[in-house]
């Protein structure tokens, strides 16, 4: 027996349903396409100005590296500036010291001693000579001690040396003191009291 479909609208009801379901899923499936490369194209967007944003603080920074480059080497060039003024002010200053201390040798040194040797290293003064006699010498040191530039005297050696020799090698050494800078100190702590 054949089987015939007396309601041949319902055939066509589910046609239509089923191709209404396939239109909804096209327009569904068309409308996130449509979203995905809207959303895609932000994301694109964001990111090139992201990246324009990168690469000009990257600019920046190399900018800025090597202005610190330069102030590093101004700061270089300032200290180097700085110590070499500190040297020409300590020379200047210690000009007319060096000629206080050979003043106040010429004026230490009793009869009898001879000197042929001196020597500076600092503050420090290494007298060398011949004297006729160990009393000339310790003439010599209470001298430094009584002097206003020269402190700190030491009695190094006393060489008799050979006995016909009428003469006796010895060495002493001292520091020189800058009583400019003494007294400049003094008046500070006493204006300052």
């Amino acid at each position: 027996m054949a089987r015939i479909n007396l309601l041949p609208w319902r055939e066509e009801l589910r046609l239509k349903r089923q191709n209404e379901f396939v239109a909804m899923i096209a327009g569904t499936a068309l409308f996130m396409g449509l979203v995905m490369f809207g959303v895609h194209a932000q994301i694109e967007t964001e990111k090139s100005s992201q990246e324009a944003r990168n690469k000009y603080l990257k600019e920046q920074i190399a900018a800025v590296d090597s202005q610190i480059k330069e102030i590093s080497l101004i700061e270089k060039k300032k200290q180097s500036l700085i110590s070499r003024m500190d040297v020409i002010q300590t020379l200047q200053s210690s000009r007319p010291k060096i000629v206080h201390v050979f003043d106040e040798i010429a004026k230490v040194v009793p009869e009898g001693i001879y000197l042929y040797d001196i020597s500076q290293k600092g503050d420090k003064f290494v007298l060398t000579g011949k004297a006729e006699s160990s009393a000339r010498v310790s003439s010599l040191i209470r001298n430094i001690k009584a002097s206003e530039w020269l402190v700190k005297p030491d009695l190094g050696v006393i060489d008799r040396g050979k006995a016909e020799e009428k003469l006796s090698s010895f060495t002493v050494t001292f520091e020189s003191f800058d009583k400019s800078s003494a007294d400049a100190k003094k008046a500070k702590q006493n204006g300052g009291a």
